[in-house]
């Protein structure tokens, strides 16, 4: 890892939301080939999706939800008698897209990041869309399913306290020590355990995600029994492997076709 900035000092954008989320679209549009790590939900439950493609879902998805909290209470209405998606349960991710502490987060994501690239046809969103070579390919991870994975979720690492950021620096001394991740500069391992919230650690985490997905040849998609590509994947490293959205349905990329193996968060 070379460096990590908020979007804020890596994109001179005012803190807000949308100017946060504004920027970040005009950024990956300018990115080229590349592979890009996003912590928050790409979709919903196949059962919540009346479309028969993902894209279109996601060009109807604020006309059917026209802010987060109307998202937030027709998702939570259905969700008590629908099912929890595949594999939000097969890579044991902390929350569902539309939990209390989330529902912003996929909201937004979803209309203000994903909805104007895919429109454009600037980037591709993996397995959700077939790639494409020389544009960003976009790829749902949990920093916290890796984590649980590797056996490090527990005990917390979030919030201030010296005790949560001796916990951040036991996270990273773990992964450089198995040789999971290679030595991360004193500086730049400075700014991801002083950092409280945690989100430096998880950018780290996600880009991390990324490059084990793309790093073993035909190992970034897997195969997946038949149904429209309408849930999608979460990706949690390890080796390449991934937890499978029931639904899912794509084809390994040819090695000429794969970008070159970076990330962002």
């Amino acid at each position: 890892m070379e460096a990590c900035d908020s979007a804020v000092t890596l994109l001179g954008c005012d803190p807000s939301p949308g100017a946060t989320h504004r920027a970040l679209v005009q950024f990956l549009r300018r990115a080229g080939a590349c592979v890009v790590g996003c912590d928050f939900p790409f979709s919903l439950p196949a059962a919540m999706i009346p479309e028969r493609s993902w894209p279109r879902f996601l060009a109807e998805f604020p006309r059917r939800y026209p802010g987060p909290a109307a998202f937030y209470l027709a998702t939570h209405r259905h969700w008590a008698r629908g099912p929890k998606p595949t594999c939000d349960r097969a890579a044991q991710t902390p929350f569902a897209p539309n939990n209390l502490r989330l529902y912003r987060q996929t909201y937004r994501g979803l209309r203000d990041v994903l909805l104007p690239l895919v429109g454009a046809g600037a980037i591709r969103v993996l397995p959700l869309q077939r790639p494409r070579a020389g544009i960003p390919w976009l790829l749902e991870c949990c920093p916290a399913s890796a984590l649980k994975r590797l056996g490090l979720y527990q005990p917390p690492y979030k919030g201030p306290g010296a005790a949560r950021a001796r916990r951040r620096g036991a996270i990273l001394h773990a992964l450089e020590a198995d040789g999971a991740l290679a030595p991360v500069p004193a500086s730049l391992r400075s700014r991801l355990v002083a950092q409280s919230g945690g989100d430096a650690l998880d950018s780290l985490l996600a880009a991390w995600i990324a490059f084990q997905a793309v790093l073993p040849p035909g190992t970034l998609l897997p195969a997946p029994p038949g149904g429209a590509a309408l849930e999608g994947h979460v990706y949690a490293g390890i080796g390449g492997r991934v937890a499978v959205r029931s639904g899912g349905r794509a084809s390994s990329p040819s090695p000429a076709a794969r970008p070159r193996p970076a990330a962002l968060r």
